[in-house]
């Protein structure tokens, strides 16, 4: 199945939420490039700064997909990159990468394990809107992460299932090669600390992502989540 086609009867999807709004209910779809589903994870919409849409995802989401399931042991916060961008955007020495065929989860100290920067390599990226209000972000996961961990550093992991499903998922030589040289970007700018990668020293967590943290606990607090 190509990815284009994943959830293509409920719609096309669209490359930026129009009209979202703090507050609004936000479901994470992912799925695997064969067109079966993958991780789906709620959260509220935050808002839209330089490098793309942020969205809360508290303590105590049920975070799912075939076979598994667990209830989210700590707050984070999900970086979907603006899919639209004009070459001159792209080409921004400000920005911290050019490629936008990622999706980045971006944890704090309250997290029990040792990730502080998690993205998925991915493409087909998409929103649609969800009646009566809210939204759902696609995205096809291509395998393949970069991770910043606390105790590890910088790496890529999974290269060993990106090249297993590429044998059995058909993937396509330009489509690879498109997948190997976003995920060499994105560590060397994890690496540098370029943009919303540059990390706290101490705790290694993302400085730009503590802010959004903080706006989502402010906004549950207030809403009695």
């Amino acid at each position: 199945m190509s990815p284009a086609a994943v959830g293509a009867d409920a719609g096309p999807l669209r490359s930026e939420p129009a009209g979202a709004m703090p507050g609004e209910l936000v479901v994470a779809r992912a799925w695997k490039y064969d067109g079966g589903p993958h991780w789906v994870v709620p959260g509220t919409y935050l808002g839209a700064d330089a490098a793309g849409h942020w969205i809360f995802q508290p303590a105590g989401a049920f975070v799912a997909r075939p076979g598994a399931g667990f209830y989210a042991a700590s707050d984070a916060v999900c970086l979907i990159p603006h899919q639209e961008r004009s070459d001159r955007e792209r080409a921004d020495p400000e920005a911290a990468v050019r490629t936008a065929d990622w999706v980045a989860t971006f944890y704090d100290a309250a997290h029990p394990g040792d990730f502080r920067i998690y993205i998925d390599v991915s493409t087909a990226i998409g929103w649609r809107p969800l009646q009566p209000a809210g939204w759902e972000i696609h995205s096809v996961d291509m395998d393949l992460d970069v991770i910043r961990s606390s105790t590890r550093g910088v790496y890529l992991d999974d290269e060993d299932e990106f090249a297993e499903h590429g044998a059995a998922y058909g993937y396509p030589d330009e489509l690879v090669e498109r997948m190997r040289a976003s995920a060499a970007e994105l560590v060397t700018a994890v690496e540098g600390g370029r943009g919303v990668f540059e990390a706290d020293p101490e705790s290694g967590a993302s400085r730009a992502a503590r802010a959004w943290l903080e706006d989502g606990r402010r906004l549950a607090s207030s809403s009695g989540g």
